[in-house]
């Protein structure tokens, strides 16, 4: 089956989308731009600060909110999306070659970190032989949870593993006897349920109404795992690109951010606009 087949087959919505772009791509308002997201932070971001910035510019903004980590990078490759925003960048070079995708990081956004959280207990220090640890099934974010695992004491990582590449293959000690459940991150905030803990990420977990704050431990982001804008790789220079990265980078969206998104990581080139210059006194 091609690529263009199993991304056709996997939702009617996109393949609304798609179908319609193929059949009027000319017709098109080269203002028009169609971003892809998850529902919950990051299509906030684009609708209370994105959209409202490149909507006086005179561009207009359709939204497309997907529930899974798998469609909104088939649905940009084929020209669905003009841009997306869900995946960090280790996500993105992961999935790019796998499936052989030509598409790009254009600019970091504020990034809501992946957490611990828990509805039974309300310390860590209540893990036990057996406790139950639901975590991401899919690689990238899977290795984040169990490198928190370990640095919680939990499980020890065999010797020289490479962090971003760690899996569960790589437990080379259960020192707290625990149970991991290996989930869909979308599936992650109703196993707080039946599980005793469970590493939520950002994006879901406020989606489904927790708040960062009341995990038990928080990630500190890397680079490696900050949240992004992609675009097609031919796109990355075209004006409506430039667009795009200038908005996430204005200080109008900082403004929005430090509002609506106090608890999010905060891009580097958001951060210096906050630094005062060396000559102000």
């Amino acid at each position: 089956m091609s690529l263009s087949r199993r991304f056709l087959l996997a939702s009617p919505l996109v393949l609304a989308i798609a179908l319609a772009v193929a059949t009027d791509a000319q017709a098109r308002d080269p203002k028009e731009i169609v971003i892809g997201t998850s529902a919950g932070p990051y299509a906030d971001q684009v609708k209370l600060g994105i959209k409202p910035i490149l909507e006086q510019q005179g561009y207009k903004v359709r939204i497309v909110e997907f529930n899974d980590y798998i469609q909104p990078n088939f649905a940009l490759a084929e020209g669905a999306l003009d841009a997306n925003v869900f995946q960090h960048a280790t996500y993105l070079r992961r999935f790019a070659a796998q499936h052989k995708l030509a598409i790009a990081e254009l600019v970091k956004v504020p990034t809501a970190p992946i957490a611990i959280y828990s509805r039974r207990h309300k310390s860590l220090d209540a893990v036990k032989n057996g406790s139950s640890v639901a975590l991401p099934n899919d690689p990238t974010n899977q290795a984040r949870a169990l490198v928190m695992l370990d640095r919680l004491g939990w499980i020890r990582l065999r010797p020289g593993v490479d962090p971003i590449r760690a899996s569960e293959r790589d437990v080379a000690a259960n020192l707290k006897g625990i149970r991991l459940l290996p989930l869909e991150a979308a599936q992650l905030p109703r196993a707080l349920q039946d599980a005793d803990y469970a590493f939520v990420n950002g994006n879901y977990a406020l989606a489904s109404g927790l708040k960062l704050r009341d995990a038990l431990r928080t990630e500190k982001i890397s680079p490696a795992y900050a949240n992004l804008v992609a675009v097609r790789s031919a796109d990355r220079d075209k004006p409506f690109a430039r667009d795009l990265a200038a908005a996430y980078r204005s200080r109008a969206f900082l403004d929005v951010t430090n509002r609506h998104f106090a608890d999010y990581a905060k891009t580097d080139y958001q951060l210096a606009l906050q630094t005062p210059t060396a000559g102000a006194r």
